[in-house]
């Protein structure tokens, strides 16, 4: 009798504002690591830009603490959302759409952690920098090569996907380890000198290969489709911008291992690593150019076509910010302006798309829309 006396009570306020919070995070993706990554290459490229401006520096210090804030605050949230909603969890992994955005998660660290030693430093010293980047590098690349292989995996065995769902979201695992080979040099300092320091070089540059080659498989697939199937869905549109990513973060890690080198490995190595950073780097970055404006002239066709917000939209942030790297890097190792004026021009692009980005993401999670679930 006594089970069944109340049975409509409502709960109290503490217990229904909890669940309408937890309830937020339900359809809560991994997508959403994206704008980490978007507002970390900010501070990433901004600090190493050819040109100084006043004030850059600590705008830049600003926008790091701030991804690293928002890095934060989507870890818990991700936490929740697996601890409370772990059928919706096991449908996106299921869901061919979803879970190569798992790789999203390892760039966000790698990202934040790489800025923590370009610029973070300015503001918490070296000895905490080194010590957060070594927890972030670590955690990102375990999680990267881990979704590297899971990823593809579930897609061959678990996966059913027709040949005109290839998508540029696709490079999004393979792509994590590359990101890992351009931050990980930043920590060769710090390491001791000899098979330690060598040992880090030679591994970014194996996690290069990996990602090169398996990126190599299946940008040829996604090309076929566009050609084959027609545009992406109006929504999808900004992913084109995605194959931006290992093209200009594969130059950012060639003129790292150029920095890097010298002194870590023997000559004549040391020299081949800055020729490879130029042959390699050239025409790669002349080909995301011309990715660049195939990617930029879709998109104004499906603006035109009423293309709205949707969280894709960060797809115009970190890859931007990695031809941004991979044009500074070029820029040393040249020593021609025109790479310092391209560098400057993209970073001009890749402000604007994150302030855009980050204004509709903003006012998507005020009204609900975006942790709504998807229609």
């Amino acid at each position: 009798m006594v089970s069944t006396a109340h049975p409509t009570a409502s709960p109290g306020p503490g217990l229904a504002a909890a669940g309408t919070r937890l309830s937020a995070v339900r359809h809560l993706g991994p997508n959403w690591y994206a704008s980490v990554m978007g507002t970390a290459i900010i501070a990433n490229a901004g600090a190493t830009l050819p040109y100084r401006f006043t004030g850059l520096r600590t705008a830049c210090t600003a926008v790091w603490a701030l991804s690293l804030v928002l890095l934060v605050v989507l870890l818990t949230a991700r936490a929740a959302h697996w601890l409370h909603h772990r059928d919706q969890a096991r449908t996106h992994l299921l869901d061919p759409t979803v879970a190569p955005f798992y790789g999203c998660l390892s760039m966000a660290l790698l990202a934040v952690g790489g800025g923590t030693l370009i610029v973070g430093k300015d503001w918490i010293g070296t000895t905490a920098a080194v010590a957060l980047d070594t927890v972030l590098f670590t955690a990102g690349t375990l999680i990267g090569l881990a979704a590297a292989v899971a990823i593809p995996y579930l897609m061959v065995v678990r996966h059913r996907i027709a040949a005109d769902q290839a998508s540029p979201v696709w490079l999004l695992p393979v792509v994590a380890p590359m990101v890992s080979a351009a931050v990980g040099p930043l920590l060769i300092p710090h390491l001791p000198a000899g098979q330690a320091q060598q040992t880090m070089l030679y591994a970014c540059f194996a996690m290069f290969g990996l990602s090169l080659l398996a990126t190599l498989v299946m940008l040829p697939v996604i090309f076929a489709r566009l050609v084959t199937a027609g545009p992406l869905p109006l929504a999808l549109t900004p992913t084109l911008f995605l194959v931006l990513g290992p093209l200009g973060q594969s130059t950012t890690a060639a003129n790292k291992f150029a920095d890097f080198a010298p002194g870590v490995v023997p000559a004549p190595l040391d020299r081949g690593f800055l020729a490879f950073a130029v042959l390699y780097g050239v025409p790669v970055m002349g080909f995301a150019l011309m990715w660049l404006a195939l990617a930029a002239a879709m998109v104004l066709r499906a603006r035109r076509r009423g293309m709205g917000f949707a969280m894709t939209w960060w797809a115009f942030t970190f890859p931007v910010g990695t031809c941004v790297t991979g044009a500074e890097g070029l820029g040393t190792h040249t020593g021609l302006a025109v790479f310092d004026w391209l560098a400057v021009a993209l970073f001009a692009l890749l402000v604007t798309a994150w302030a855009v980005a980050l204004a509709h993401t903003l006012r998507g999670v005020f009204n609900g829309r975006l942790l709504a679930a998807p229609r």
